[in-house]
């Protein structure tokens, strides 16, 4: 079973996906593996960013046979052919303070912050068809989180169905 690991940035993807590769799993950055397969586009300055052929890289990890049974982790990693899609989600008040922590730019934590609040990589997975699952990271370890994968991975669905998180108590404080 292939397997998205996706999030806004910030979520704590590549700490869990760190995790769970010294737990034994197969698991895969795809930012890394777009650039050693030289998908990697022009830089946006703007947001400051590199854009990806995710239909190329699609295409890349579906052909690569070690890749079957892998944990993808990327935040494009939703967009690619898998078969279960698991979304890391945090509060955005505290997704702000990691997103500040780690020196963004202000204008990229408030992208960012939005794009969670609104459910847009929840949204985009759940879209694709796909089986699609939520863990809300904000209070929980890395070693919390990835307890909670290798639940999902050893079949939990309905503990970390879609739907069980909800911002909007806190996005409508903010007006």
């Amino acid at each position: 079973m292939r397997v998205a690991l996706s999030g806004t940035p910030g979520t704590g993807k590549t700490s869990v996906g760190e995790a769970l590769a010294r737990r034994g799993h197969t698991v895969v950055e795809v930012n890394h593996l777009a650039k050693e397969k030289g998908l990697l586009g022009r830089r946006d300055r703007r947001r400051e960013t590199r854009e990806v052929d995710t239909a190329a890289l699609d295409k890349a990890i579906s052909e690569d046979e070690r890749l079957r049974g892998a944990i993808l982790v990327g935040h494009l990693s939703h967009l690619l052919t898998v078969d279960l899609i698991v979304v890391l989600r945090c509060r955005p008040s505290v997704l702000a303070i990691r997103l500040a922590d780690r020196k963004y730019p202000e204008a990229k934590v408030k992208e960012n912050v939005e794009a969670e609040a609104l459910d847009v990589v929840l949204i985009e997975a759940a879209e694709t068809g796909r089986p699609v699952l939520e863990i809300d990271t904000t209070a929980m370890s890395v070693d919390g989180v990835v307890e909670a994968m290798e639940e999902i991975l050893a079949g939990e669905r309905e503990k970390y169905a879609i739907g069980h998180i909800d911002w909007s108590e806190e996005v409508l404080g903010w007006f």
